[in-house]
């Protein structure tokens, strides 16, 4: 019975994730911080360490997604590995969020919406305009070369998404693309972003809609699952997912949870 490991891992710092901006970027495409590429640096030493080698690759269409798992496959010596890109594994559309800061949007709707929105399984933020700069309708990135004919979803439509939303499209894509190399017993790397990596930890971890609202995901740790693929097809988890660097991924929750809970200036 062959054994298949899964890394997921949120891309590195962004220039919005950094507190001093902290501002929500879903959708847009915000480049990684000098911080960011260190932590992606580290994830990639880490893996080294740990004796994890990818075999396949995935990331989202957005920069600071691509290029982290750049950083990390130069450190385990991995640049040559297959990479697929897929919008399904972008960040969650924050709809009207995108591109205002968390403290405003606190203030504007006030705590209890505001963390709905924010961290709510099944609640959408009110949906981007078609006339805002960050709106995606546009973005070429999300035409022909992103129809994966896995279902009639049109990426250039969505305003708006909630966790639920971002579980239904990462599963054919899921089932098409990364389950696929685990079966075979191979090493996969999934490098995407916060809510991705929620949706994904709900699903494999069996959390409940409460529990996964509480989980707050630090930038540029890598979470490992090991899994057993059975004669029939199927995966087994073989245990709970951990983190390579436990007190560094605490660290960065905590960062993660107060980039939530920061005050209007």
């Amino acid at each position: 019975m062959a054994t298949a490991t899964l890394v997921i891992m949120r891309h590195g710092e962004s220039a919005w994730t950094d507190k001093r901006v902290n501002k929500f970027a879903g959708w847009v495409d915000v480049p990684l911080t000098d911080r960011g590429r260190a932590q992606a640096a580290e994830a990639g030493r880490l893996m080294r360490e740990a004796h994890i080698l990818p075999d396949a690759v995935f990331t989202s269409l957005l920069g600071r997604s691509i290029v982290s798992a750049d950083i990390a496959l130069g450190e385990v010596g991995r640049l040559w590995v297959p990479v697929i890109r897929s919008w399904r594994l972008n960040e969650r559309h924050y709809g009207a969020f995108q591109g205002q800061t968390r403290p405003a949007m606190r203030e504007r709707y006030g705590d209890e919406l505001f963390n709905t929105y924010r961290r709510s399984f099944g609640v959408r933020p009110p949906a981007i305009a078609l006339d805002s700069p960050y709106f995606q309708g546009d973005d070429p990135r999300y035409g022909t070369p992103s129809q994966d004919g896995l279902d009639g979803t049109d990426p250039r439509a969505i305003r708006s998404e909630c966790l639920r939303d971002v579980i239904a499209r990462l599963e054919p894509f899921w089932g098409a693309y990364v389950t696929p190399p685990l079966l075979l017993g191979q090493t996969v790397l999934v490098v995407t972003h916060g809510s991705v990596v929620r949706s994904l930890m709900k699903v494999i971890e069996g959390l409940t809609a409460d529990q996964i609202r509480n989980v707050n995901v630090p930038t540029g740790q890598p979470r490992v699952y090991e899994f057993e693929a059975g004669g029939l097809g199927g995966l087994s988890l073989k245990a709970p997912g951990r983190w390579l660097d436990p007190d560094a991924a605490s660290r960065g929750a905590r960062e993660t949870l107060a980039l939530g809970e920061s005050n209007p200036a």
